[in-house]
């Protein structure tokens, strides 16, 4: 039976806000090659990276999730995810992964994205799951907004070429490196945000002032510069300071960068390596992102470090 959610939404005062769009469970043949027709148009350049139908209804019909957002009858945003296991100190448990998230060009940047995730974290709750993980490049900013700073995600595993080389417009040419983040579903830093009720938002400036470090300062022009160094003792984490929270800038497009300037967006992926991977070494979490439209705008991850990841 398909599960949807009503034609209205919570909207930050507590009203009901009618949404453009339809969310339901996708079932059947046609719907998921209707799926792989919206992943082209999402991911185009190559068919070989598209989750073909027939794998998308195996996993729709044996624990798994593919739901869709519709405009009318048209199919303009997915996601797809299944049942994994997780080794804990505990032993194994379940967990939900998220494989995919797409939202058609055309519907982008309407809050789309969440309304999808939303939705699946009220089917995988149902199914008596209380963690989600995915993978997603963090140095896309559009996607950090939506993981970390909107959906309450958080994230201390960097992963290396995660997928070897992907041939789709957006991925070739780069190591695959994604953040691999966990999303608590019954954590009090999730609920907050499902709930959509207006809550305090520090901004950079709140961070700098109460004595968090940006390791990676802009130029005097403004232009933010990858992180160059990942030696601790360089930015004093543990040399005499030691900071609670750690700020790190990246690109406000990259893939800007990646189309004009391929070397310097090598150095963006070899850089933010490097300083991820040490941070997380040293029991740092990335637990906020800071979109700042600016002029200039700005796109900053938020480390902290001794706290509750959940």
């Amino acid at each position: 039976m398909n599960a949807a959610l009503p034609a209205s939404a919570s909207s930050p005062g507590g009203c009901q806000a009618a949404l453009p769009w339809g969310l339901r469970i996708l079932e059947t043949p046609e719907e998921m090659v209707a799926v792989e027709g919206l992943t082209r148009a999402i991911w185009p350049g190559n068919d070989l990276e598209v989750v073909p139908a027939h794998l998308l209804l195996a996993a729709a019909h044996n624990g798994g999730l593919v739901a869709g957002a519709f405009a009318g009858d048209r199919l303009v945003g997915f996601v797809f995810g299944f049942p994994g296991l997780v080794a804990t100190p505990e032993g194994l448990q379940v967990k939900h992964y998220s494989h995919e998230l797409g939202v058609h060009p055309d519907f982008r940047d309407r809050g789309l994205g969440f309304e999808l995730k939303r939705f699946q974290r009220q089917i995988v709750r149902g199914q008596g799951i209380g963690r989600v993980t995915w993978t997603y490049d963090p140095l896309l900013s559009r996607n950090a907004r939506l993981n970390i700073a909107k959906l309450g995600a958080v994230c201390n595993t960097y992963l290396r070429d995660a997928y070897g080389e992907l041939r789709d417009d957006l991925n070739a040419g780069l190591p695959t490196d994604r953040f691999h983040v966990d999303w608590w579903l019954d954590s009090p830093r999730v609920a907050s945000r499902m709930a959509e009720s207006a809550r305090a938002r520090l901004d950079l400036r709140d961070y700098l002032s109460s004595g968090a470090w940006l390791l990676n300062p802009p130029d005097p022009s403004g232009t933010a510069a990858p992180p160059h160094d990942a030696t601790a003792d360089r930015w004093g984490v543990n040399s005499g300071g030691d900071p609670a929270t750690l700020l790190v800038e990246i690109p406000t497009d990259f893939l800007s960068v990646k189309a004009t300037d391929p070397g310097m967006a090598l150095a963006w992926r070899l850089g933010t390596r490097a300083c991820f991977e040490s941070l997380f070494g040293q029991g740092f979490t990335v637990t906020d992102f800071l979109h700042e439209p600016g002029p200039p705008a700005r796109a900053v991850y938020v480390l902290t470090r001794d706290e509750d990841a959940n």
